[in-house]
């Protein structure tokens, strides 16, 4: 009877089969991560990006229309004198003239300039330009002050800024190429 008893015992104990409990999450498996990639160095980058404070590129009308005045190209405290008159040749406030001389393009000019400070700034490195023609005529003293203005005119000419305004053998103005 024992053996009947013990036998029954063992066919409803292996008959009873239990399911293991199904636990279902939103965490993706460590599989499914490495598949996908782990990109948080880059979404956190990309947050602080969004969140960075940063000007915003406005034209001058721009400007205008917000009732902001464009800043003066003269009056830029940190650049040099040269920096300001490549920004007035490629702004085309003043032109590089055929002649060596720089000349006042304000009619062709894009953005605010103070025209007073223009003329000086003109008038100065004409004047400039002028006593450093002298002084090569005297270091060549066989070379006409026409000869040496015209070799001079043709050297400098080939540093005139990129986009600067420079006059053409017929009079008229167009961009340096580069």
């Amino acid at each position: 009877m024992n053996r009947v008893l013990l036998a029954a015992l063992l066919a409803s104990g292996s008959s009873c089969l239990k399911m293991s409990e199904i636990v279902v999450t939103d965490r993706v498996t460590a599989l499914e991560e490495q598949a996908g990639g782990s990109f948080e160095e880059l979404e956190l980058k990309l947050t602080r990006a969004g969140i960075a404070p940063r000007p915003l590129p406005l034209t001058n009308e721009e400007l205008d229309a917000l009732g902001l005045k464009a800043p003066d190209t003269l009056e830029d405290p940190d650049s040099t004198r040269m920096d300001r008159l490549d920004r007035l040749l490629r702004q085309r406030c003043v032109g590089e003239g055929k002649d060596g001389l720089l000349v006042e393009t304000t009619r062709d000019c894009r953005g605010a300039v103070d025209h007073d400070a223009l003329a000086r700034m003109v008038e100065s490195t004409n004047r400039a330009r002028g006593q450093l023609w002298e002084w090569l005529k005297k270091e060549r003293p066989k070379a006409t002050l026409d000869e040496v203005r015209q070799s001079w005119v043709t050297t400098h000419r080939q540093g005139v800024v990129c986009g600067g305004w420079v006059q053409k053998a017929d009079g008229t103005w167009e961009p340096r190429s580069c």
